[in-house]
């Protein structure tokens, strides 16, 4: 009785449910810091009863990654031959607002899918951005259509990576127009802004403790920080590894240092790009040409200090989230004098959507700094803010 009663009541979308709260679990906590059994609670079952539908986490991580981009090509795939651009988008922003609070582990966690499993998922991505790049270039003949579409899905993308709280038909709204502007845009041919960007410069490592930061971030960057072993940054340094604990208590510690720089080196540039600004357009511009510019200029720091905040100890890792807050607030007051007619979450909403836009194009030029990439990555930032 009491097993046909327990089988009533199963869900039959049971693995789906794992699936959609796995991919929580992972987004927020990192792979490596996720478990089997926090998983399985979040469910309501027991890990046991887990490990029925999957045999270990890797297998579980492997089928998240794939859940929103598996959505997104079909979404693609079942669009007539001569749907509209606006139409296409619109689709593919439903798509992701439904993965908002997993969705976001594609971009820094898939780095830890195997190799097989890494270019079977930039296969599907290659495909998504292929599609939304014919459909650019018929809408909006002008150069670097490609560049453009990667920004327009930099964009709509954006939502997966902060929680601010928005009505879904608005945030569809905003990001559908968002992207829109930068498809339309071309990068080519935007004024430069009105004063160069001056860029805070990395301190010099002129300490072994500054020497051991200064290698292990290029190896967090690269390999992700659950994958480099104190041996390694030891030997980038031409230290034995005990070596290393006179200056670092343990492998966080170096990574805590990392996510201080980069909040450090951010504040500064933001400070440097607003104290020529007259108006607030110069400084929303200004501001969007130094996040670009950073961006570029300590690509390895800042993917580390964004990838592995999740997996700081909580004392450590709440000043940073506080400054990461106090940026965004920044660009917030900015954007919201030059349109009044946004509320503060709304700016907010772009002002992250500008944020997806650097991180994607930057990607799709594989951040390289050759002349004049920041100017075209600058500009579809402020068309994504429509300024």
């Amino acid at each position: 009785m009491s097993t046909g009663s327990a089988a009533a009541t199963r869900p039959h979308n049971r693995r789906q449910i794992i699936v959609e709260a796995a991919g929580q679990v992972f987004s927020a906590r990192g792979y490596h810091a996720a478990s089997m059994e926090e998983i399985a609670a979040g469910v309501g079952i027991s890990a046991p009863a887990l490990y029925r539908h999957f045999p270990n986490k890797y297998a579980l991580f492997a089928e998240c990654a794939n859940g929103m981009v598996d959505e997104l090509v079909e979404t693609l795939d079942e669009r007539p031959a001569g749907a509209a651009l606006p139409d296409v988008l619109a689709a593919l922003i439903r798509v992701t607002v439904s993965h908002r609070t997993s969705g976001g582990l594609y971009r820094w966690e898939a780095r830890y899918l195997e190799r097989a499993d890494r270019r079977v998922l930039r296969a599907k991505f290659a495909h998504v951005v292929a599609r939304v790049t014919e459909l650019v270039r018929h809408a909006y003949p002008r150069p670097e259509e490609r560049l453009r579409a990667v920004a327009a899905l930099g964009a709509i993308g954006s939502i997966t990576m902060h929680h601010t709280s928005i009505a879904q038909r608005r945030i569809e709204e905003l990001l559908l127009a968002s992207a829109l502007r930068v498809a339309a845009t071309d990068p080519t041919t935007a004024p430069p802004g009105p004063h160069p960007v001056d860029l805070p410069a990395p301190p010099v490592p002129r300490t072994r403790r500054a020497e051991i930061l200064a290698a292990a971030i290029p190896l967090f960057a690269r390999e992700g920080f659950a994958n480099v072993t104190n041996a390694q940054i030891a030997q980038a340094v031409g230290l034995a590894p005990s070596a290393i604990y006179r200056h670092y208590p343990g492998k966080v510690d170096i990574l805590v240092a990392a996510c201080l720089q980069a909040a450090g080196l951010l504040t500064q540039a933001v400070e440097r790009s607003l104290e020529r600004a007259t108006d607030p357009r110069q400084a929303v511009a200004a501001l969007a040409a130094a996040y670009v510019g950073y961006c570029f200029e300590h690509n390895a720091l800042t993917s580390v200090a964004e990838a592995e905040i999740a997996g700081l100890p909580p004392d450590v890792q709440r000043p940073l989230i506080v400054a990461q807050r106090e940026h965004i607030a920044v660009w917030e007051q900015q954007l919201r004098t030059v349109r009044p007619e946004l509320d503060p979450r709304q700016a907010r909403l772009l002002v992250h959507a500008g944020f997806g836009v650097v991180v994607e194009a930057g990607r799709a030029l594989r951040w390289q700094d050759a002349p004049g990439r920041r100017d075209l990555v600058t500009a579809l930032v402020t068309a994504a803010l429509a300024v």
